[in-house]
């Protein structure tokens, strides 16, 4: 009688509830879990927490990927600290974070506003959802061929009569090209997944939100938002996780085979890949992989404080 009152429909256990300690269920649940478990344990000391602890011993060192390392301890954070290319890559990762995710997310809630009774909603998000599919080095050469000197956009600017169009690819214009592109290319990808939120909610909410008189906006405000809040926590904490990392679109966009990208553009990301891997300009891993730490603990704050600010009670439908 224990036992089967601790069982939701369907026979498995209620939330929160366990087994009884000496039930059968919760033996074979005991035996079975470290099994279980070390599988993936393993694979998460070995690929993730492992190179952790040897890229920290390596941002204490001076090594150029041949010979042998030299300890020089805190004087590749020094030498970050000092140097403005490093702060100019903060300040555009921090840029790509909070503007470029501010607009997507915004859009993305106008989109959902739209399409959520829409005709043909379906194909429409997949539409939305396929520059998510592309390389960003497709999205960064069909740029350049879009705004250069002579490229299609000038060339209909011109066709209007707007002989002295703007150098849209010239050093002071690059990132904020780069951070449209962003947009673009991001904004679809979080509205397919905001949507498929919404799509859970219940019609009856929507209809009774209308009988009290609530318009379009007052509904998602407290209907959408409020029932799909778990979704857009989740959509936040994943745009903070890959605006850190945005890589091969500034590469390409702004680079050439025998030059990097102009260093007004430089993320995080791409700090550390010059200069772990920038020939010309000698080979620092050390200072890589103190960059690279630097970036890991700012996600790592980032998304602890996203998960505190974004925390709400959960919500039953």
């Amino acid at each position: 009688m224990t036992t089967s009152s601790t069982l939701a429909a369907g026979g498995s256990p209620a939330r929160g509830k366990r087994f009884p300690t000496h039930s059968p269920m919760e033996r074979v649940r005991r035996r079975v879990f470290w099994p279980f478990v070390l599988p993936a344990l393993a694979g998460m000391v070995i690929f993730y927490f492992a190179p952790i602890v040897f890229v920290a011993w390596l941002s204490l060192n001076k090594w150029s990927g041949f010979g042998p390392m030299r300890f020089v301890g805190t004087a590749n954070y020094q030498q970050l600290w000092l140097d403005p290319t490093f702060t100019t890559s903060i300040v555009n990762t921090f840029k790509i974070l909070v503007i470029v995710g501010v607009i997507t997310f915004v859009l993305a809630f106008a989109l959902t506003l739209v399409l959520r009774q829409m005709t043909g909603k379906h194909f429409v998000r997949s539409v939305l959802f396929f520059p998510n599919l592309i390389n960003a080095l497709i999205f960064a050469i069909f740029a350049g061929m879009l705004f250069n000197p002579n490229g299609l956009v000038n060339t209909a600017l011109h066709w209007v009569g707007i002989t002295d169009a703007p150098k849209w690819l010239a050093p002071d214009n690059q990132f904020t090209l780069i951070m449209a592109i962003l947009i673009w290319s991001s904004t679809g990808y979080f509205t397919s997944i905001i949507m498929s939120g919404v799509d859970q909610i219940p019609p009856y909410y929507y209809e009774a939100a209308s009988l009290d008189g609530a318009g379009p906006i007052r509904q998602f405000f407290t209907v959408t938002l409020p029932l799909s809040w778990d979704v857009v926590s989740v959509c936040a904490i994943l745009w903070t996780m890959s605006s850190v990392k945005v890589f091969e679109l500034i590469l390409v966009f702004g680079g050439t085979r025998a030059s990097s990208p102009n260093s007004q553009n430089w993320t995080t990301a791409i700090y550390v890949y010059l200069s772990a891997f920038q020939a010309n300009a000698g080979r620092a891993f050390g200072l890589a992989a103190a960059a690279a730490l630097v970036s890991l603990a700012l996600v790592a704050v980032l998304t602890l404080g996203l998960r505190r600010l974004l925390r709400r009670e959960a919500i039953e439908l």
